[in-house]
């Protein structure tokens, strides 16, 4: 499965700096690889969203940013939401 791409979903403010509403990406790295990889690709007004934003892995919240993501997941970027 390591030849299995991520897929990245961008939602709110992460989908209006990233561009795009998702793309793929190769496994084999960590939540903290990724998101340097997706700041060098899309610039400051993204790396400002993922310095805040919190990250699904299959749906599940990541609390470990080093483990390594497995192969075919997808990581859903949430920005904070403002709510009422």
């Amino acid at each position: 499965m390591e030849g299995v791409p991520l897929t990245v979903r961008y939602f709110a403010g992460a989908r209006a700096a990233a561009g795009r509403a998702e793309e793929p990406l190769p496994a084999g790295r960590s939540l903290d690889d990724l998101t340097a990889e997706l700041t060098q690709r899309h610039g400051d007004r993204l790396a400002a969203v993922l310095r805040v934003a919190s990250f699904l892995v299959n749906g599940v919240t990541c609390h470990d940013r080093q483990a390594p993501l497995p192969a075919g997941a997808t990581i859903d970027v949430l920005p904070p939401f403002a709510g009422g």
